[in-house]
């Protein structure tokens, strides 16, 4: 049975690993602006791999929306894939450019 206080604005987490030439495009920032847009909280940062890591919380909806950007990126990415992996949120607040990992 389903809690009714979780509705479908409960806050979710993702963990996004967005490869291809993701980096040195301004991925980051512009990820950053995505994020901010939409009310999403997180992260995002490079990957020594060549990668760049996204983790969001937020409103389902927002979360997909930023998976959606995520998918193509800025002007001058070349997305070739996105993992992703969910969980439950833990309340993250704001959102933040890490330089890398």
């Amino acid at each position: 049975m389903r809690d009714a206080a979780a509705g479908s604005d409960a806050a979710t987490r993702r963990t996004m690993v967005v490869r291809g030439r993701v980096q040195g495009v301004g991925f980051r920032w512009w990820c950053a602006r995505r994020a901010e847009e939409l009310g999403v909280s997180g992260w995002v940062l490079n990957r020594p791999d060549g990668a760049v890591e996204i983790v969001a919380e937020g409103a389902p909806d927002a979360v997909d929306a930023l998976h959606d950007w995520a998918l193509h990126g800025p002007p001058g990415a070349h997305v070739t894939s996105v993992d992703a992996t969910g969980g439950p949120a833990d309340g993250l607040t704001g959102f933040v450019v890490e330089p890398h990992r």
